[in-house]
């Protein structure tokens, strides 16, 4: 059993494209190495371009491999579908085609992963981690939910990319009741779980519980810390999401609220080998403390046992 640490360009304060403050991608991957990562996830579609060769000369500068391509959006949508399915195409394209990472024995499948994730509605966005208010889904919509989902993972298999879909605090798979819900009705041949330690933790659950609980279909580990004054704090204001990652809800690993010794003793009871991402959402205007941030998230993770 072996379990290797990532990066994340959230980690940088990038998760919208459209947001006008984003760090160059290649400072990103510059950075990731400097921190130690060897691998780094690709971002939202259209931070890292779709171009194999630009993008596998600047991994290759800097000693680095893809982890997972990410689909972040609105998956609710039907006019938005066939804009993700495209997105689909786009990020298998390239990330089929980039230097690979070492499959670690008892991994269930190899990278990259695709982690699939429903973001865009405010009136969840506007209840992140409120799991008693939260607007919930009628059956009739959480069906299309899972219809897209479904046809999003079938295409990337299709491209033999293993997708894993990955709850997030702010879309409509967030809540203890929905992740019981989204591995009752994806089966695990179509697509495994990504469980994130921070935002499970964000939205009520503990990591620890919800890790061992979700063993047989966790493929894919993402890590972060949760500043518990700060989460205090908003979860007492009317806030977004990465309204309150601004505020720096989250903050380095080993700083916050979690444990990540019993995490790792956990990881452990479970057989879990393979990839755990490091993210730490933030501003990208305060991008110029990331590469700060992700070392000492590095280094508390190696000072506990974990490995790079």
């Amino acid at each position: 059993m072996t379990m290797s640490i990532c990066g994340a360009p959230c980690c940088w304060g990038v998760d919208d494209v459209k947001n006008p403050y984003l760090p160059p991608w290649t400072r990103v991957l510059k950075e990731a190495s400097e921190a130690g990562y060897r691998a780094i996830e690709l971002g939202p579609y259209g931070y890292l371009p779709i171009d194999v060769d630009l993008v596998s000369a600047e991994l290759k500068k800097h000693n680095l491999s893809i982890v997972a391509g990410t689909i972040f959006n609105d998956l609710l949508s039907d006019e938005n579908y066939a804009s993700v399915l495209q997105q689909v195409d786009d990020i298998c394209s390239l990330i089929t085609k980039l230097p690979p990472l070492l499959r670690h024995e008892g991994q269930k499948f190899s990278t990259p992963y695709m982690t699939v994730m429903d973001w865009g509605h405010d009136e969840r966005n506007f209840a992140a981690g409120h799991d008693d208010t939260s607007p919930r889904l009628n059956d009739r919509d959480w069906a299309k939910l899972m219809s897209h989902v479904k046809g999003i993972c079938e295409r990337a298999n299709f491209h033999g990319v293993r997708p894993v879909i990955h709850p997030h605090a702010g879309g409509y798979i967030e809540f203890a009741d929905e992740i019981e819900k989204v591995v009752r009705d994806i089966p695990y041949a179509v697509a495994g779980l990504c469980l994130d330690t921070g935002h499970l933790y964000y939205s009520k659950m503990d990591p620890a519980e919800y890790l061992k609980k979700y063993e047989a279909v966790l493929d894919y580990v993402h890590f972060k810390d949760v500043n518990r004054t700060v989460y205090d704090e908003v979860m007492n204001e009317k806030i977004r999401f990465f309204e309150a990652c601004g505020k720096g809800a989250m903050c380095p690993i080993g700083t916050g609220a979690l444990d990540y010794p019993g995490i790792k003793k956990v990881l452990e009871e479970i057989g879990y080998s393979g990839y755990i991402t490091i993210e730490q959402e933030r501003d990208p205007r305060n991008s110029d403390t990331s590469l700060r941030d992700v070392r000492a998230s590095v280094e508390y993770l190696k000072s506990v046992g974990y490995a790079i």
